[in-house]
């Protein structure tokens, strides 16, 4: 007997983890509530509304790939430098993803907070990171990209 959990968050968080390694048949778009709220790390006030959202997510998708690897490998083991999530914690219709990678030589480590309603969109996302010189990384970097 196969038991499935009724968590909305857990289809959410399969589909996101999907997009992310570039397959399945969901665009982002297709993941996120018309009315979701994204909250930077960088910017005070939230940015409304999956235009909006799109937006910095795509932004930070090409800001967060991590630095190259300089072994030569290709391997992305516990050393490597690329995005990767750490932990995942998903309990009903929220999702708190742990991730790490490195930025310009400085290592990242963020939070990924994600509330989807009961259809399985994504409602709401809060990105937190850390250190202090990674904020300020990302705030250049996204600044650049939505220049």
């Amino acid at each position: 007997m196969t038991v499935t959990d009724p968590s909305p968050i857990h289809q959410t968080m399969a589909a996101w983890l999907t997009h992310l390694a570039g397959g399945g048949s969901a665009t982002l778009e297709d993941l996120l509530h018309p009315d979701v709220v994204f909250w930077s790390p960088v910017i005070f006030s939230p940015q409304q509304g999956r235009d909006l959202t799109l937006m910095y997510l795509t932004a930070a998708s090409q800001v967060f790939p991590g630095d190259a690897e300089t072994d030569g490998s290709g391997q992305s083991g516990s050393s490597g430098a690329g995005f990767r999530y750490t932990k995942k914690v998903l309990d009903g219709h929220q999702a708190v993803l742990e991730f790490e990678t490195t930025m310009g030589g400085i290592q990242v480590n963020g939070v990924d907070i994600i509330t989807c309603d009961d259809d399985g969109l994504i409602t709401e996302f809060k990105v937190m990171i850390r250190p202090f010189k990674a904020v300020e990384a990302v705030r250049d970097r996204m600044a650049a990209m939505l220049a």
